[in-house]
């Protein structure tokens, strides 16, 4: 289990970007094809933009074709949270960060093996940390 990070609305305001705001806290999303992490075969991981939580290895990366950067699968089970998401008149299911619960994007069920699953991220919800670069959370 993950420690919370828990902020008030104005200390998020000062510690992210518009853009990640934006996505993080008020559940916007990126313009498809226009996320950092299109196409990118960096190894490493992805951690959340707002706290830094690891949420998925590089290597489970794929090109789904939708726009968004897209995994198989979550680094382990307590990385995200996955909620029901009726907005927009769709029924989804939303994803978020364990730790902050700042939205990251949407899971699928049409995505490839192993799993099937198409986790559908926000590049701007995420950081990339090189292989042998150290994993640190960011602190309250």
């Amino acid at each position: 289990m993950v420690d919370k990070l828990i902020l008030t609305d104005a200390e998020w305001r000062k510690r992210l970007t518009p853009e990640e705001y934006d996505v993080l806290r008020r559940h916007g999303t990126e313009y498809p094809g226009t996320g950092c992490f299109l196409g990118t075969k960096d190894p490493g991981t992805y951690v959340c933009a707002g706290c830094g939580n690891p949420l998925f290895k590089a290597g489970t990366k794929f090109e789904s074709g939708t726009g968004w950067p897209s995994f198989t699968q979550t680094l382990s089970p307590d990385s995200v949270t996955e909620i029901r998401d009726v907005s927009h008149g769709m029924v989804r299911t939303e994803v978020r960060c364990a730790r902050c619960d700042g939205h990251l994007g949407h899971v699928f069920p049409d995505g490839p093996p192993p799993t099937g699953l198409r986790y559908c991220m926000n590049s701007v919800a995420m950081k990339h940390v090189a292989e042998g670069k150290p994993l640190e959370l960011v602190k309250a």
